[in-house]
C-alpha cells in the first residue's frame, strides 16, 4: 500500500473546495485543463468514466485513494486508471493540469494509478498545452499533439509514488520522525539504535514497504519539504541549513540530482506560472 505523508507541509486556514470539472461526459476523448489552486483547496471525492493525468507545474498536488495516496511534484505525474474513486488537494498554492483520456484510448496507459517520469521534453509539451489552453480544442493538430503526449506517457517510466509509506510497526516511527525532524542527519544503523532494532532488519523493511533505500526516501523527502520553501522565497543556505545540511552546495547537488533543476531553476520556473 502508499501512504503519503499527511502533514508533510502543514494546513492552515479554511480549506477551498473546487468541484470537478466533468461527471458523466467528456467534451472530447482528449481533454486538456489548467488551474491555479490557492493553499488547501481540495477537489472533493469522486470518480468517472476515463482516465487522468495530473500534472503540478508548480507546487506538489496529493492524489488521496481509498487505500492511499499519491504526490506530484513537478518532476512527476500521477496516472488514475477510469473508474478510480481519488480526492485532489494541495497544501500550498499550486499551478496545476488534468489531460483527461477517454476509455476507448486508456488501453496502452498502467492499469493501477501509479506515478510516472516527466521527462524535460514532456514537461515542455505540457508548459506548451497550458499556454495554448482555449484556441481551439476541437482543432485536429492540437488533438494530435495530445494524442502524442499520451504516447510518450504510455512509454514512461513508472516510479510506483514519489514519497512512499510504510505502516511497518518498526519503520513507520522513524519516517515519522524523518517527518518531523527532517534535518536529522543520523544514519540507519544509528535510528535502528535508537528504536531498538538492526540495521539489517530496515534496510530489508525499506526495500519491501517502499522500493527505494532509506537514503533516496529522505532526499526524496527533503525535496518536498524544500519546495514550499523556495516559493516562498526563502534563501537556499537558510533552506540548505534547515534540513541539515552545512553547505548549500550539498543541498543544491542533491536537489538536481532528484528533480533534474537546481533549486534556483525550480523557483524561477515557478514565478513564471505565479505572474
Amino acid at each position: 500500500m502508499t501512504v503519503a505523508i499527511e502533514n508533510l507541509t502543514g494546513r492552515s486556514g479554511k480549506p477551498h473546495l473546487h468541484d470537478a470539472p466533468f461527471r458523466e461526459q467528456l467534451p472530447q476523448p482528449l481533454y486538456f485543463r489548467s488551474a491555479q489552486m490557492p493553499k488547501n483547496a481540495i477537489y472533493p471525492r469522486h470518480s468517472h468514466p476515463w482516465g487522468e493525468l495530473v500534472y503540478s507545474y508548480s507546487g506538489v498536488m496529493e492524489i488521496s485513494l481509498k487505500d492511499g495516496y499519491f504526490l506530484a511534484p513537478p518532476q512527476y505525474a500521477v496516472w488514475l486508471p477510469p473508474n478510480m474513486e481519488h480526492q485532489g488537494l494541495n497544501r500550498q498554492a499550486a499551478v496545476h493540469c488534468s489531460l483527461y483520456v477517454s476509455l476507448d484510448l486508456c488501453a496502452p496507459l498502467p492499469k493501477e494509478t501509479t506515478a510516472l517520469e516527466v521527462s524535460p521534453m514532456l514537461r515542455t509539451m505540457l508548459e506548451h498545452l497550458r499556454e495554448t489552453e482555449g484556441t481551439n480544442p476541437n482543432d485536429p493538430a492540437h488533438l494530435r499533439f495530445m494524442q502524442v503526449v499520451v504516447d510518450l506517457f504510455a512509454a514512461g517510466q513508472q516510479v510506483g509514488s514519489f514519497l512512499p509509506w510504510s505502516t511497518d510497526s518498526l519503520l513507520e516511527p522513524i519516517l515519522q520522525h524523518l517527518q518531523d525532524n527532517s534535518a536529522d542527519n543520523r544514519s540507519l544503523a544509528e535510528l535502528a539504535r535508537l528504536h531498538e532494532t538492526t540495521e539489517r532488519t530496515l534496510i530489508r523493511r525499506c526495500q519491501r514497504d517502499l522500493g527505494i533505500p532509506f537514503a533516496e526516501w529522505k532526499q526524496r523527502l527533503r525535496v518536498l519539504k524544500a519546495m514550499p520553501l523556495l516559493e516562498a522565497g526563502e534563501p537556499v543556505q537558510n533552506i540548505a541549513s534547515s534540513l541539515g545540511y552545512n553547505r548549500a552546495s550539498s543541498f543544491i547537488a542533491m536537489f538536481r540530482r532528484m528533480t533534474g533543476r537546481t533549486p534556483d531553476d525550480y523557483r524561477k520556473s515557478v514565478m513564471k506560472f505565479k505572474s
